[in-house]
């Protein structure tokens, strides 16, 4: 068959090339973005009971109830700000999903889509795929920072939507109160959507605050919030996650979600509103993984790697610029081969495959195996 490819330039993803090297080579995998530890057996046992008490036909298409009820509460409690759980919260297939349905439904031929790199690899592709033109502002290592000057130089009559993420994968910074107050105030009296993206809202560390766009009464009329109870609650095979937006926006999300996945695995939905009733299943993430993060830095302290540590995220970037001038992706693959320890190459999320010398790293891990990776990074 002849065609032509609507992703012509989209391959297999860095995350699946790391992984299986790391299978090859019995590497030590920090490099995809997911526990090796188990989640929560109160939370397993409450979507068993789910199964077992009639939860497994399909949810309603916006998602079960009772979970859109716990979401709503969640934003009440941690951002003093609502969004009514009929109209403006729907349950998804994971973050991706979310992701790609906002960009569907409101994405056309030759609009501009705005996303700051290194960016996450699933933005640029359903952008694409839409008919739709990436405009790329790349930010600069080791910070990271937004020069807001350029974002206003970038926006045109075809700009349609700014995409963001923060806590950011794969940097592991965050944006500041005054990062949200500009992005405000440069869409203020357009008609630009802001996507943002918070899966990783409740790993901040520190003591900052989480800078969520509803926060900002302005920007959240425009935004749509996506989340992931995956990262939330240590079990990103489930792929459930959530979106949220002011009505007018969820109407027009959910007319293109009912005809892409309908509706998610409605036990897991059940059990995992049940489960939030505590808040503190998702209030003690901060001091779960800033201990983490602690550990693996003070383990690799003495190494060659230069860091920052991560301000969000259960991410941390090392600049290996110190130990060697190899390409990125040369350097994480020799990495996984001969010293079995794999990560990701940032280069790769970057304009113009841009080399700052940096690897990224998840200590989302047990303390064994962290204890196992920082021996291998300090003799490198």
């Amino acid at each position: 068959m002849n065609f032509n490819s609507k992703l012509p330039n989209v391959g297999t993803t860095i995350f699946t090339i790391m992984s299986a090297l790391a299978n090859e080579h019995k590497a030590i995998n920090l490099s995809q973005g997911f526990p090796n530890y188990p989640s929560s057996q109160k939370l397993n046992d409450l979507v068993t009971n789910a199964m077992n008490t009639g939860y497994n036909q399909y949810a309603p298409m916006a998602g079960n109830l009772d979970l859109r009820l716990a979401i709503a509460h969640k934003y009440e409690l941690l951002y003093k700000s609502s969004y009514h759980p009929e109209k403006e919260i729907t349950v998804t297939a994971g973050a991706t999903q979310a992701i790609y349905t906002i960009i569907s439904a409101f994405v056309r031929l030759n609009d501009e889509v705005i996303i700051f790199k290194p960016a996450y690899d699933c933005y640029e592709p359903a952008v694409e795929i839409n008919g739709g033109k990436t405009v790329a502002i790349q930010l600069s290592a080791p910070n990271y920072g937004v020069n807001w000057d350029e974002v206003a130089s970038k926006i045109s009559p075809k700009t349609k939507m700014i995409i963001i993420n923060s806590p950011h994968n794969p940097s592991g910074t965050i944006w500041s109160k005054e990062d949200m107050l500009q992005l405000q105030k440069i869409t203020e009296n357009t008609n630009i959507i802001v996507l943002s993206d918070e899966v990783y809202e409740h790993i901040v560390f520190d003591d900052a605050q989480h800078q969520s766009a509803c926060l900002f009464s302005d920007l959240k009329q425009r935004s749509f919030i996506t989340a992931s109870f995956g990262k939330t609650f240590h079990n990103t095979g489930w792929k459930i996650g959530y979106c949220c937006a002011p009505e007018a926006l969820m109407t027009e999300f959910r007319k293109v979600h009912q005809f892409n996945v309908f509706s998610v695995h409605h036990p897991s939905q059940k059990g995992i509103a049940d489960y939030m009733q505590d808040a503190e299943t998702y209030l003690g993430l901060n001091t779960f993984f800033q201990r983490k993060r602690d550990l693996f830095l003070n383990l690799i302290s003495e190494s060659r790697f230069k860091f920052q540590p991560s301000q969000g995220t259960y991410f941390q970037v090392l600049d290996y610029s110190e130990i060697t001038d190899e390409y990125d992706v040369d350097f994480a693959k020799r990495l996984t081969k001969e010293f079995k320890i794999a990560s990701i190459p940032l280069s790769v999320f970057n304009e113009k495959d841009k080399d700052d010398k940096v690897l990224r790293f998840c200590f989302a891990k047990t303390d064994e195996t962290l204890l196992k990776a920082a021996e291998v990074l300090k003799h490198i």
